[in-house]
């Protein structure tokens, strides 16, 4: 077995990490740790926002809608999601919000992945799994957005 390599389904693996299916979070002996990418598998139920705006963005995001209806909040604008492949891109110094407006599948990429962004369990619309900034809960669904 090549301890290098990881097969898994999205859907099953991000539900045991908020989401998160690669990033710095994850154990340094697994493979799907990095320090230069986030991949996130969202999955939101309708009305799932996260829980505050992310500010002081380090980081490039990808947002890609997979299936649903899916808004994203940025300075001065707001983005509509809402056919399959639809997406949006932001870079550092952006900051941003979103909601699921209606039941929602996304995948978020962000890089770098650096620690600091979680937002803890209980304040609602989490986006994020393990530990630090490459973790922003992004809602209650299994693996939120980002």
């Amino acid at each position: 077995m090549n301890d290098t390599v990881y097969v898994g389904n999205a859907g099953k693996d991000a539900a045991l990490d908020r989401g998160w299916l690669l990033g710095h979070f994850k154990d340094v002996s697994d493979p799907r740790h990095s320090e230069a990418v986030e991949i996130k598998w969202g999955v939101h139920p309708p009305g799932d926002e996260r829980a505050r705006w992310v500010t002081g963005e380090a980081r490039t995001a990808l947002l890609v809608l997979i299936s649903g209806r899916f808004r994203v909040e940025l300075p001065g604008r707001s983005v509509l999601l809402s056919e399959q492949g639809d997406y949006v891109v932001w870079g550092e110094g952006v900051d941003h919000s979103w909601r699921a407006e209606e039941e929602s599948v996304v995948l978020t990429v962000r890089w770098p992945s650096v620690p600091g962004y979680r937002v803890e369990d209980g304040e609602g619309g989490g986006e994020g799994g393990g530990e630090g900034q490459g973790q922003e809960a992004e809602g209650a669904g299994v693996g939120a957005a980002g």
